[in-house]
This record gives C-alpha cells, sequence and structure tokens, in this order.
C-alpha cells in the first residue's frame, strides 16, 4: 500500500497540472450564452471523460511504454522535463494565453456541442501535463492496491474540478486577475520542484537499473 506521502505527492502533482484556477476563466469563456444548469452538465461531462482517459494511462500507460521498449527511468527523466516547461509556462503566464488560443479555436469550430469533449476534456484537463504525470506517478505505484488509491487520487482531482467549474463564475470574480495570476506562479514553482524531482528520480533509476 501506497504511503501517505507517495499519495500527498500524487494529489499534488495532478492538482497542479490540471490548474482548477487557471481553467476556471478559462471554462466560463467556453459556456458563454449558457445558463447554470448547461455549465454544470458541461463541467461534470467534461471532467467524467478526462477521468477516463487519465484513469487508461494510469492503469495501461506503463505497459504501453514496455512495449515500446521505453523505460520508467527514462520516461521520468523526459516527463519531468516536460512538466518542468509546463512549470516555466505557468510562472511566466505563457501557458494560460496558449490555452485560452485553445479555447477560442474550438469555439468558432464547434461551438458549444461538443466542448465538454473537446477542448475541455481534451486538451484543457487531460493535457500533455496531467496525462505524462499519471503515468509517471502510475510507474511508481507497481501493486494493484496502489494503482487503485491513484485512481482514487485521480476521482478526487477531478471532483475538486469540476465542483471549481460549476463554481467558476463566483471563483473568477473572487480571486480576480491579481489572485489568479499569483496563485497560478505559486502552484509553477511547486510543480518545478516537483518535476525536478522526477528528473533526479529518472537518472537514478536509469544509472542503478
Amino acid at each position: 500500500m501506497a504511503s501517505a506521502d507517495t499519495l500527498i505527492n500524487a494529489f499534488t502533482t495532478l492538482l497542479v497540472t490540471i490548474d482548477p484556477p487557471g481553467l476556471a476563466p478559462l471554462f466560463l469563456g467556453l459556456t458563454t450564452g449558457m445558463n447554470r444548469a448547461e455549465r454544470k452538465q458541461v463541467a461534470l461531462r467534461g471532467s467524467l471523460i478526462a477521468f477516463g482517459i487519465l484513469a487508461a494511462f494510469a492503469l495501461f500507460g506503463a505497459s504501453v511504454l514496455g512495449v515500446l521498449g521505453i523505460s520508467i527511468g527514462a520516461f521520468r527523466i523526459a516527463g519531468g522535463l516536460l512538466l518542468f516547461w509546463i512549470a516555466f509556462e505557468m510562472v511566466f503566464e505563457k501557458r494560460h494565453d496558449r490555452k485560452e488560443k485553445t479555447s477560442t479555436v474550438a469555439i468558432t469550430r464547434d461551438h458549444i456541442h461538443n466542448i465538454a469533449v473537446f477542448p475541455l476534456a481534451l486538451p484543457l484537463i487531460a493535457g500533455p501535463g496531467a496525462i505524462s504525470a499519471t503515468i509517471l506517478l502510475a510507474g511508481s505505484l507497481k501493486e494493484t492496491v496502489d494503482r487503485a488509491q491513484l485512481i482514487a487520487v485521480l476521482a478526487a482531482n477531478l471532483l475538486l474540478l469540476s465542483a471549481a467549474l460549476v463554481i467558476a463564475e463566483r471563483l473568477d470574480r473572487l480571486l480576480g486577475m491579481t489572485g489568479r495570476a499569483i496563485l497560478t506562479r505559486l502552484l509553477g514553482v511547486i510543480l518545478a520542484a516537483l518535476a525536478a524531482q522526477f528528473v533526479v528520480d529518472g537518472v537514478k533509476a536509469s544509472m542503478f537499473s
């Protein structure tokens, strides 16, 4: 069974990469013109689809890497570097701009009918960072019970995210531009530290495997 520290680390890593505060204003932009019930439906559906995607990677991601001949150590290094880049974007406000462009394109093409799938579930929630983090975490949790705990951690994160999206309007007003900027940068610094730890663990695994 995974230790409490491991589960807390997993929860923190996933929470930061999914980034509920950063998604809240984008969600409002995506659902312009919808009433509260419609927004709630989109939020819950998008979160559920994203959970299914991430859970699949948690269960089968390591097996796919094995088939491709990629070691967990190598993936930890690559994934850690990717997460570090996302952290860099968060600290310097690049990630929000990129996500905003993604959401704008989706509105013009698909309007609002399928936004729970694209771009909300993919790539805004279950994006490259969240998928990489999920596979990295699953790689260090070998036992069935540990994987089940990781799925539970994923579920907790997506429940928290769906709640944040449901109250997105109030959350956006509460934080304001300054609050969002401070919170995003703080989460970016935390993610950078977690990413560096993934790289260190990957180097150790590659050297001593």
